[in-house]
């Protein structure tokens, strides 16, 4: 294992805390509504909007697959709102997150989801693009509209190696 090296994690609301929440139905608080023909999965997740004029969007992102192992060299964040993803049918994907210390991303972890999990990625935390892996795949996407800049790139120079960890090791 190298300094550079990510390893893939399983993603779990307890391991993901630090950089948003897990949007799934396990766990979560549920009742009936529509005269007892629907379930409702309530508050699954923190929306989070900040600076002038700011509205949530709803999108669906189509994303295009990555091959294992992935040479990371950027992450992103936005500084005025939270961006929340949730698959549209079946999809094998990873969620890449960092930590900030001063600016920088540091600690940098890679989670993959197992089915019927989405995230939502709290405001300022720097996170990968969307990472789909097999086939390509849609995604249901919250975040934020308005005006002000709510993007900030990071390049990362030498790029990590995000992977699989070995049987065994």
């Amino acid at each position: 294992m190298t300094d550079r090296t990510i390893y893939i994690e399983p993603l779990t609301p307890d391991a993901f805390a630090p950089f948003g929440q897990v949007i799934q139905t396990s766990g979560a608080h549920h009742y009936p509504i529509n005269a007892g023909k629907t379930e409702r999965f309530h508050d699954l997740a923190k929306v989070e909007l900040g600076g002038v004029h700011a509205r949530p969007l709803i999108s669906i992102f189509r994303g295009q697959p990555y091959a294992l192992p992935i040479n990371l060299t950027l992450v992103e964040r936005h500084p005025l709102g939270s961006q929340a993803f949730y698959p549209i049918g079946a999809a094998h994907w990873l969620v890449i997150v960092a930590e900030d210390q001063s600016g920088t991303p540091t600690n940098i972890r890679a989670f993959l989801p197992g089915p019927g999990q989405g995230v939502n990625i709290a405001m300022n935390t720097w996170h990968g693009v969307l990472t789909t892996l097999d086939k390509e795949s849609d995604f249901l996407v919250v975040d934020r509209g308005g005006d002000g800049n709510n993007l900030e790139e990071f390049t990362l120079d030498p790029p990590f190696l995000v992977t699989h960890r070995e049987r065994g090791a």
